[in-house]
């Protein structure tokens, strides 16, 4: 086996996304050989190298896995929780092989999420490159305008840099409206940012949509493993080749 980047190998462990293995290892948390290794270019080959991260060796997974969640309110999107919050990993204590959340949604925030132990899966599907477009379903505490809509839709300056077009559709009219929202990319608290910009405040927010992938019926807390279609068709959009494509 050739030698990859520590951040690629990570990955593909299963431990965390490429963008997460990368702060890991700039932390000083992963070490190769014995040796701690800070350095972002460090390469290593798992098949004759001992990589460990916070002492834990690293091997292949056996299988990927592939699972959609409805991420409760009150439960952050994180492995751990240093503040000693519930986090989405409470859901899966029977669970035994070692999964990560893909992408993020917010303590307060509810839905669609999915986890995998797959890195490469994930670092695609969180890319903006790829397109993989997000629906949540918004309760504001008061309507946008026209004009604010429009704005909405082509991008507003956020962190000093605009936000993508988006998609924002009122689907409940009233003092609390509705809106179904869609992005192609997935910067923190960014929903609730763009309402505020506005002078609203979101109050209650749901993601129901992942590229194809819809919520369904699953009840908050509840997960399902995703079907060897479902996996298929993620691999198509994100351009897997097929002798590259994740495994169940």
């Amino acid at each position: 086996m050739p030698e990859e980047r520590l951040q690629k190998i990570l990955a593909h462990a299963g431990v965390t996304s490429r963008r997460k293995a990368e702060e890991l290892i700039t932390a000083g948390r992963v070490s190769v050989n014995g040796e701690t290794i800070t350095e972002l270019g460090s390469k290593a080959d798992l098949s004759i190298d001992k990589v460990k991260v916070d002492g834990r060796v690293l091997s292949e997974p056996k299988h990927h896995l592939y699972i959609a969640l409805n991420k409760p309110k009150n439960c952050v999107t994180t492995v751990h929780d240093p503040q000693g919050r519930q986090t989405v990993m409470s859901f899966f204590k029977g669970l035994h092989e070692r999964i990560y959340p893909v992408g993020r949604l917010d303590y307060s925030s509810e839905g669609l999420l999915l986890l995998t132990n797959d890195g490469e899966f994930a670092n695609r599907l969180t890319s903006p490159a790829h397109h993989v477009t997000k629906t949540y379903l918004v309760k504001s505490n008061g309507p946008l305008t026209r004009e604010q809509e429009e704005e909405f839709r082509t991008g507003i300056p956020m962190h000093g840099r605009r936000t993508a077009p988006a998609g924002l559709k009122l689907i409940r009219k009233g003092e609390n409206p509705w809106y179904e929202v869609r992005l192609v990319e997935g910067r923190q608290n960014q929903i609730r940012i763009m309402f505020k910009h506005f002078g609203r405040l979101v109050e209650k927010l749901k993601r129901v949509k992942i590229g194809f992938l819809d919520l369904g019926d699953l009840k908050p807390g509840a997960y399902r493993t995703l079907t060897r279609a479902e996996v298929a068709r993620f691999q198509k959009q994100l351009h897997f080749d097929d002798n590259k494509a994740g495994r169940q």
